[in-house]
């Protein structure tokens, strides 16, 4: 089975999967508080590494000297003089905190202890020397917080947590003010406390049934918090909320989209916008001394624009754009003079290719319910009876939003339509779309799947028999109900990291996830025979279609039991099925290596079974994958 001749020659050359799914040349820049240097992340020796230039030179340097997972998660220390990064063992998401001395380039641990997971909790600006860190080094299930003395390296036991805090929030003087709690019910509250030595107060409290939230920020003067809720609303808004006398003020809401995001002056701690997720990112000025600014950015570039970093003076921007046919693009942007000047794009070589364009979709469920989502066409070719994948996001409580993707840019490429669907259960429609999800893993959730392919079919654009199922934890659990409880909707599947036993699943989830136990209950059903009636290993004598497993051995959250399991019943059933068990990964694939690997294996496998192009697999050297 494979694409004609014709359809070959219309669609753009082939973007190699380096240029895709290699390192990023450079990305998420940040300046110092100071205004002085640009720190951005990019390779060292094939690794991603911290780099520092001086603002208006050419002097880039490597400051860090991570030699395999590389560096993804980095900040300014507030004096300008270091930097802060995470870093785990092989995916095992048991991070630690390293600083690293841009002047000597000495790197420390502050978090030296084994399988313990460390939490960034709060860094402000105007206190240079000490940061707020969860651990969970005193019961693996609970995260206490410690002030972490930067200067000496000093760890000090500041806020114990009582048994059921999820999450700790200080205010702007470094003081834990808040607990944000989860109780057995599935219910949530936020406790209060005046400072470090009052006694914690119920401030909040909100049913099993309300969207995720919590507070996003303490107002300037401590005494009142911005709080993101959907308590008498659909969607959360976003609301300020006095401490001493708990009256509300609402500042943004949208019926439809909860609030993404917030945008807090650096030094005044004063809000300035907030951010909805609509079919693409729109923001809502609330300091209208902002609005020339926006207008400015607005014009430089059509994209989804994110400020990404700011010093202290707010007099340097750095600002992002994202777009859905090219990489993300890194400007500065000067206040005075309302000028922005392109940084860097995260991979130049992108720019050489034709790339497919995102649009959003809807559709009506069998149910009646309207269901979201995005459609990527490949370029070149008709629109017609093409091969598909139905690419399903993880989570499941998260969405697909506008915006490059690799994976999606991947796949038009090679000549396949690529159909993204925020089924219900997603977050970001609203607590009635979220709810709406509650113990429906393999039920209306996958229904929602199979509608948005019938309606890709009733347009024409999907060939019904060409049709496979992808993704990754949650997607690639609905990548394994697809082929077993729907053996006949899908030509193939590839699952990444993806559960095939609720059971199990609950059952071996990190210690740190108890206090969230009870949102699993909820969401998922916490009756042992109705979790194994919605859990694909029990089914997988139905599954006759090809599929391909890719597995990362420490993944923390899905083990790699989940995959195993499955396999073994596949094989006892004389199935056939692909499985690639990668030993240096976690819940996902970080390495380049590794990714370049697993995505050759797929490509390959979709080549076959849907027709689309491949790039030949070629040598990939470094990668940890054992094929089992």
């Amino acid at each position: 089975m494979t694409m004609s001749l014709q359809a070959q020659q219309n669609l753009p050359p082939l973007i190699p999967r380096e240029v895709l799914f290699g390192n990023p040349e450079r990305a998420s820049p940040q300046i110092s508080p100071d205004g002085r240097l640009l720190a951005y992340l990019a390779p060292h020796n094939g690794v991603l590494n911290v780099w520092v230039r001086t603002i208006g030179q050419r002097d880039d340097r490597v400051v860090t000297d991570d030699r395999k997972r590389g560096i993804r998660i980095y900040f300014w220390q507030p004096d300008s003089r270091h930097i802060i990064y995470l870093q785990d063992q092989n995916g095992d998401e048991n991070w630690r905190v390293y600083q690293t001395s841009i002047e000597t380039k000495q790197t420390r641990d502050l978090t030296p202890f084994e399988r313990v997971q460390a939490r960034i909790v709060a860094v402000y600006p105007d206190i240079p020397d000490r940061i707020l860190v969860a651990l969970n080094n005193r019961d693996p299930r609970l995260h206490d917080v410690y002030r972490v003395d930067l200067k000496t390296g000093k760890l000090e036991l500041d806020t114990q947590n009582p048994g059921d805090v999820a999450d700790w929030v200080a205010d702007n003087e470094l003081r834990v003010r808040a607990a944000e709690v989860l109780l057995p019910d599935g219910s949530a509250e936020i406790r209060i406390r005046d400072n470090e030595r009052s006694p914690w107060r119920v401030f909040l409290k909100w049913g099993p049934d309300e969207s995720f939230g919590g507070i996003a920020g303490f107002t300037q003067d401590n005494r009142r918090v911005w709080l993101i809720s959907s308590v008498e609303a659909n969607a959360a808004r976003l609301l300020e909320v006095d401490l001493a006398t708990g009256k509300q003020r609402v500042i943004a809401a949208d019926p439809q989209y909860d609030v993404g995001g917030i945008l807090v002056h650096p030094r005044k701690r004063t809000l300035e916008a907030v951010s909805f997720v609509r079919a693409r990112t729109e923001w809502q000025i609330i300091d209208r001394s902002l609005e020339p600014d926006f207008a400015a950015l607005r014009k430089v570039r059509d994209g989804d624009i994110s400020i990404s970093s700011r010093d202290l003076d707010d007099r340097t921007w750095i600002v992002s754009y994202v777009v859905d046919d090219g990489p993300v693009y890194w400007y500065t942007y000067d206040r005075r003079s309302r000028r922005a000047q392109l940084l860097f794009s995260n991979n130049s070589k992108l720019e050489k290719y034709k790339l497919a364009k995102m649009q959003p979709i809807s559709f009506r469920a069998r149910d009646g319910m309207t269901i979201y989502g995005y459609l990527t066409l490949p370029v070149g070719v008709e629109p017609r009876d093409l091969p598909m994948v139905l690419l399903v996001h993880g989570g499941p409580w998260a969405r697909d939003t506008w915006g490059y993707n690799p994976m999606v840019q991947w796949l038009a490429n090679r000549g396949y339509a690529v159909l993204q669907i925020n089924f219900r259960g997603s977050t970001g429609y609203g607590k009635a779309y979220l709810n709406a999800g509650d113990r429906e893993w393999a039920g209306k959730m996958h229904d929602d799947l199979i509608d948005g392919k019938n309606w890709a079919v009733k347009q024409g654009i999907a060939d019904p028999k060409r049709v496979a199922i992808m993704g990754g934890s949650y997607g690639g659990y609905a990548t394994l109900v697809g082929l077993a409880f729907t053996p006949d909707d899908f030509a193939a599947g590839v699952d990444i990291v993806g559960p095939s036993n609720l059971v199990t699943l609950l059952q071996s989830i990190p210690p740190y996830w108890a206090p969230i136990k009870a949102t699993f209950n909820k969401r998922m059903g916490s009756d042992e025979e109705f979790l194994k009636s919605r859990s694909p290993l029990f089914r997988a004598n139905q599954i006759k279609k090809p599929l391909l497993i890719g597995q990362g051995a420490n993944d923390p959250r899905v083990k790699q039991a989940e995959s195993d399991q499955i396999v073994e019943a596949l094989r006892k059933a004389n199935i056939p099925v692909e499985y690639i068990v990668y030993t240096d990964e976690g819940h996902g694939f970080a390495r380049p290596e590794n990714r370049l690997h697993f995505y050759a294996k797929a490509e390959e496998f979709l080549a076959k079974h849907l027709g689309g192009r491949f790039e030949p697999m070629g040598e990939i050297r470094g990668h940890s994958g054992v094929i089992k």
